[in-house]
């Protein structure tokens, strides 16, 4: 078995699996060239193809002998209008367009819109845009079998193109049937975390919750301006966010992206909740070996921002340079984590801790690995609420992450500079500071002479007691003897 070290950044990187990158030498390849962590979208493709990405994954981590992360991503409900008898029709703004529940082809004045549901949450004056936000229609009147609009930026409309509806919360719910299918799929699959499309309120996330029953984590993407403005109740309920900007940059104005997504970004760190940002990162690479420098400059700015993840989507997934795509966005990350402004930058966000032992202690690792010039902090957990009170701090050192569940170390895979282990528990104060300095010698993240510190919760085993805080010297001999 080979043995990865840690990577050299701390951001970590999520990489979609798709057309491009199913293969089992493609996903090692993705693997090696910094990915920390694989998308599986269950918007495309069946079962069996999700199956054969997770055993190859699995096979992986097994000969790589390091644990490695997988985020099933639900579809979540997609609102499309139906069919036009001539397959495209040209909207002209200024225009009259009609949207009903009729089902045949339309034409040029109207089209079939099936969803029950947008009829009852509409208004006359909002918005409805079609097709990405290319095409923008006015509600003018709307009744429970029709909605008259009027053409604001016309273009050309085909078959079953994607709707939303950016200035109403749509009483959807956001599991379809087939969400729940792909849902119970994935946890029999050991998914480590759930990804849930189409959030627009808290009660979304606890009905995921609820389905999970603790079998994976939960991340919610936020993608819709009405989960936006229940930020602060989402993040209470889920483990993670993503800033999707996919549809969030379809419904929201162009300009006010960046602030939503800096907004998101403090808020999930202030919460202590791994945040993620997803769609059009290096989007040229899909194409091109090389990305642009706009793009780059993005990928810099949720970096420089403190975000956990950034996610490659159809750049990995489909894309020409998915393996080039992948060593692109670690190289920027190295460069970012390189400035001598990251950490002042990072800490932008003053991040307060909570009126706990555990906090408190979190916060004090992070200040004395800077007094003292520690190697690194060295975490034992078993829910991994440890690793994510560290990591809330951003601290300047490595966060090496001990546990004895499997699924807590395939988990912080998202989680901000971690680099977990899978290793027996401890049952002594002396056992917990020999293994945290051998582990630490072992994988690279500290050297004899360097001081580490240690975390752990006294009595071990115990999740949530996290209790002890304790700073050692290694003397480079602890290895000696043992294999």
């Amino acid at each position: 078995m080979i043995q990865i070290a840690p990577r050299a950044r701390k951001v970590r990187v999520l990489a979609t699996l798709g057309p491009a990158s199913s293969s089992p030498e493609m996903i090692r390849k993705l693997f090696m060239a910094g990915a920390d962590a694989f998308r599986i979208n269950m918007s495309h493709g069946g079962h069996a193809d999700k199956a054969a990405l997770v055993q190859a994954i699995r096979q992986i981590e097994k000969e790589l002998g390091r644990v490695t992360t997988i985020l099933f991503d639900l579809q979540g409900p997609k609102l499309r209008v139906g069919t036009f008898a001539s397959g495209v029709v040209q909207l002209v703004k200024g225009e009259r367009f009609v949207l009903d529940r009729d089902p045949e082809p339309g034409d040029a004045v109207r089209v079939n819109l099936p969803h029950r549901e947008i009829y009852e949450a509409l208004q006359a004056g909002t918005r409805l845009l079609l097709d990405d936000g290319k095409l923008v229609l006015r509600v003018l009147s709307v009744t429970a079998e029709r909605i008259e609009t009027l053409v604001e930026v016309g273009g050309a409309l085909s078959n079953r193109k994607g709707v939303n509806v950016p200035d109403v919360v749509v009483p959807l719910p956001a599991l379809t049937e087939k969400d729940r299918a792909d849902l119970a799929f994935a946890l029999e699959q050991g998914a480590d975390w759930i990804a849930l499309s189409f959030v627009q309120r808290p009660e979304d996330v606890a009905e995921a919750r609820r389905l999970i029953g603790g079998k994976a984590a939960l991340l919610a993407k936020i993608e819709k301006p009405a989960a936006v403005e229940r930020l602060e109740g989402i993040l209470e309920l889920a483990d993670a966010v993503m800033v999707a900007r996919g549809d969030l940059g379809v419904e929201c104005p162009p300009e006010k992206l960046p602030p939503v997504q800096k907004n998101i970004i403090e808020m999930a760190r202030r919460m202590g909740r791994p945040v993620g940002v997803a769609t059009q990162m290096i989007e040229s690479m899909i194409l091109a070996p090389t990305p642009t420098r706009a793009e780059v400059s993005d990928v810099a700015t949720a970096i420089y921002d403190g975000a956990d993840a950034v996610m490659l989507s159809a750049e990995s997934a489909a894309g020409s340079w998915p393996e080039e795509s992948v060593a692109m966005m670690d190289r920027i990350a190295i460069s970012v984590e390189a400035d001598p402004s990251y950490g002042a930058r990072i800490h932008f966000t003053e991040t307060r801790p909570d009126a706990t032992t555990a906090d408190a202690l979190s916060e004090a690792a992070s200040n004395i690995a800077r007094t003292v010039s520690a190697a690194a902090i060295i975490c034992f957990t078993m829910s991994g609420s440890t690793a994510r009170r560290i990591a809330r701090e951003r601290p300047s050192v490595p966060l090496l992450v001990l546990t004895p569940k499997l699924a807590t170390a395939r988990r912080t895979g998202l989680l901000w500079g971690s680099h977990a282990v899978h290793t027996r528990d401890v049952d002594s104060f002396e056992e917990m500071v020999g293994k945290a300095k051998r582990m630490a010698l072992r994988h690279n993240i500290a050297k004899a002479g360097d001081r580490i510190i240690v975390m752990a919760g006294v009595p071990f085993g115990t999740p949530g007691s996290t209790n002890v805080l304790h700073v050692v010297r290694l003397t480079g001999t602890e290895l000696k003897g043992r294999r």
